[in-house]
């Protein structure tokens, strides 16, 4: 069977964008393409052999590029109950290798659902992420108990750039520290808003983190989910000021920081530090 393009499929199914849930499409396969061989670079990229989930596919346009890679299986988690239809389709040509699920992909149990199908119990993660949730699950695949191989994201650029910023930079932020003390994290390319349909008011970029080999254990995560949310919540303070319900100057002396810093001053791998000698 050929698949009608992509534009094609939108129209005989009557489908629009739906703003409520932050779409906007990517039709371009040449660009779908390009960002799966990214996905597949260097470590931690491999699909071969292994699953990739998928988040929002909209009409399916990076579902095809993934479905033309080398990955055991493609599972699309999509909340818009109008392209479920439509991405059925892909299972004429692709079979069983596909599968669509309607959900939440925020409440989705990734540990759950693989195990469910018999697959291994870690996957990569590939997606154009609808922005009114892309922070929140990155946060989640970040700090939860379920681990990616691997995550390929679509973000708006300015959380892009707050992904990757070093310290100091004007982006560097909360957002920053968590996703480099817990992944190498690499910018792969920019996309103009033109890209999409409908064009959103910014620009976007897709970025790629991979997982460190050595992980904090939970307990230090937590804590460095609460000593980045003191400091950069008032980031015009000093740390022995915005630091101080977490101990202060006495914490910071501990670990070799100064307390007359400001939190953009302090690179990720202080804030991993003060999270190891916070007590739990």
């Amino acid at each position: 069977m050929t698949l009608p393009t992509l534009r094609e499929s939108l129209e005989q199914h009557g489908l629009m964008a739906k703003k409520s849930f932050g779409q906007h499409f990517l039709l371009d396969l040449n660009i779908t393409r390009k960002i799966v061989r990214l996905a597949q670079a260097g470590r931690g990229g491999l699909f071969d052999g292994g699953t990739v989930i998928e988040v929002g596919p909209g009409p399916g346009g990076l579902t095809r590029a993934l479905l033309e890679s080398e990955a055991h299986r493609v599972i699309a988690i999509e909340m818009d109950a109008r392209f479920i239809e439509l991405l059925d389709e892909l299972n004429a040509v692709y079979g069983d290798r596909f599968e669509v699920i309607q959900g939440d992909a925020v409440k989705a149990d990734e540990a759950r659902l693989l195990a469910g199908r018999g697959l291994p119990p870690r996957a990569h993660i590939v997606s154009n992420l609808p922005y009114n949730v892309g922070t929140p699950l990155l946060i989640k695949w970040l700090t939860g108990p379920w681990r990616p191989l691997s995550m390929t994201l679509m973000f708006q650029l300015e959380v892009a750039l707050r992904v990757v910023a070093p310290v100091g930079d004007d982006d560097y932020g909360r957002l920053s520290v968590i996703c480099q003390v817990l992944c190498d994290c690499e910018r792969l390319m920019d996309l103009p808003a033109r890209a999409f349909t409908p064009p959103p008011k910014v620009d976007s970029a897709v970025v790629r983190l991979v997982p460190k080999a050595e992980r904090p254990d939970e307990a230090v995560v937590r804590n460095l989910e609460k000593v980045t949310a003191a400091a950069f919540g008032q980031r015009r303070k000093m740390l022995r000021a915005s630091l101080k319900a977490l101990g202060g100057e006495a914490l910071l002396d501990r670990v070799g920081i100064a307390p007359t810093l400001r939190a953009e001053q302090v690179a990720p791998q202080g804030f991993l530090r003060l999270a190891e000698a916070l007590e739990p």
